[in-house]
């Protein structure tokens, strides 16, 4: 029977589906969302009724097995994917075009000697990424590179060749021949990606899928994808900085706390094992003032990080205030605190902060550096080099406590601070006793300033 051409309305935020145009998703909400694709079916389906293969298990009865993983060779990405690559599982890989999703994947894969890889390629040709590997210096004729956009073509692949790894870059560039739609359509991804989740489940091979993300930086394609993967590593940092940070946003198989950190350099893509050191800038012949080292938590893993800040006098009628790595509206926040509650007045006066390094950091426990960094610069008094804080300052200008203060603590001890800030009241059950590093407990902005200033 000859296949029906029809016209469907696909939401790109949840994907689900409609017969005609509206201005709002009736499903999510959304605004805008719905686009128009060209979809076939055929006119003899029927409903078969068999019985199902699969019975139901009271789940004391279900055996508790260990997942099998792959160890990569970055342990970075091994932290982040909970302990290595699970075998039969799906992870996608998101990020800004150039940020270094394929060199990620691809200097891991070309490291693995021991296991047969596919790598199938929708946007570059087999000399650019054989170039690409000449730069990163590994090569592997484990690794078997295919240029190809066909779903059906890859899967004969797959069953050719039986791969003990996939990587699919990218999978907005794949489309199967039974769509009428264009390749990175809604219906596209969606089928594509449960084609590939198919076959990494009965045959028990790992796919790693890599996408794009669209102008909000979220990742591109219906929300549906996310849901059908098995995790989900977004790769972010700032192209003109050399610092990459690889997070987990959905992870079946571990943490989503986890964090890595990269630095890009020529040949690829290097683990920062210890990103403080990297971070802080501690030279005795520029100690200067405006300066303060905070110490945050990215996931679970603390840093110390090194807040900037320059406060001159308004050039123009209305003063600036410039931010670059720290919540813009935070920051005024802070400036308002100083104002009202500790006396300092700053509102004809410029305010620029930065925080060294390039990252962007959202822990409110970087507060208390920052505005001693705005002080000093503002009283043109340098804070001791020695000194690190944490503490999240309110609108009454108290510090308030901050998670995890033990690994904030340990972690300045072992960069060889003699003096940390903290909370008042923030060290309930923590034995101190063993520890080498100065506590000074502070409850208000004030008494910060005296410390750091008497």
């Amino acid at each position: 029977m000859a296949k029906q051409v029809k016209t469907v309305w696909y939401c790109t935020n949840c994907g689900a589906d409609s017969p005609k145009w509206q201005g709002k998703c009736p499903a999510c909400g959304q605004w805008n969302t719905l686009v128009e694709e060209r979809v076939t079916a055929s006119g003899n389906s029927r409903q078969r009724n068999s019985a199902p293969q699969s019975a139901p298990t009271p789940i004391s009865q279900i055996k508790a097995e260990g997942e099998q993983r792959i160890n990569m060779p970055s342990q970075e990405l091994n932290r982040v994917l909970g302990g290595g690559l699970v075998t039969g599982s799906m992870v996608l890989i998101g990020g800004e075009p150039g940020i270094g999703k394929s060199t990620l994947v691809l200097q891991n894969i070309l490291a693995i000697k021991s296991r047969k890889i596919l790598y199938c390629s929708g946007e570059e040709s087999a000399s650019q990424i054989k170039m690409r590997a000449d730069r990163i210096g590994r090569l592997s004729d484990n690794c078997l590179i295919v240029c190809e956009t066909s779903l059906e073509n890859i899967l004969e692949h797959v069953k050719q060749l039986k791969p003990e790894l996939i990587v699919i870059d990218s999978i907005q560039t794949i489309a199967s021949d039974e769509i009428e739609s264009a390749a990175g359509s809604v219906s596209q991804v969606r089928e594509c990606a449960a084609q590939l989740l198919r076959c990494a489940k009965t045959t028990n091979t790992p796919v790693i899928l890599i996408g794009h993300i669209n102008k909000e930086g979220s990742i591109a394609g219906p929300k549906v994808l996310e849901h059908i993967v098995d995790a989900v590593l977004q790769f972010e940092g700032d192209r003109h900085y050399m610092y990459r940070i690889l997070r987990s946003i959905k992870n079946r198989f571990g943490s989503t706390s986890e964090l890595g950190i990269y630095e890009m350099i020529q040949r690829g893509l290097r683990e920062v094992t210890n990103p403080s050191e990297l971070l802080l800038s501690r030279t005795s012949d520029q100690h200067l003032s405006g300066t303060a080292i905070g110490v945050t938590l990215e996931g679970i893993r603390p840093f110390l990080i090194e807040a900037q800040a320059l406060v001159s006098t308004a050039a123009y009628g209305t003063p600036q205030r410039s931010v670059t790595g720290f919540d813009a509206k935070r920051m005024n926040m802070l400036l308002a605190v100083l104002e009202k509650r500790v006396g300092f007045k700053l509102i004809q006066k410029d305010v620029f902060l930065n925080i060294a390094g390039g990252l962007k950091v959202n822990d409110p426990a970087l507060d208390l550096a920052v505005i001693c960094s705005i002080l000093s610069s503002n009283v043109d008094i340098a804070v001791p080099q020695e000194v690190c804080m944490t503490g999240e300052v309110g609108l009454s200008g108290e510090i308030r406590p901050v998670t995890r203060i033990e690994q904030r603590v340990m972690e300045a001890e072992k960069l060889g601070f003699e003096t940390i800030i903290i909370p008042r009241g923030n060290l309930k059950g923590f034995d101190t006793s063993k520890l080498k590093i100065k506590l000074v407990e502070v409850a208000k902005v004030e008494e910060a300033f005296r410390t750091l200033f008497a």
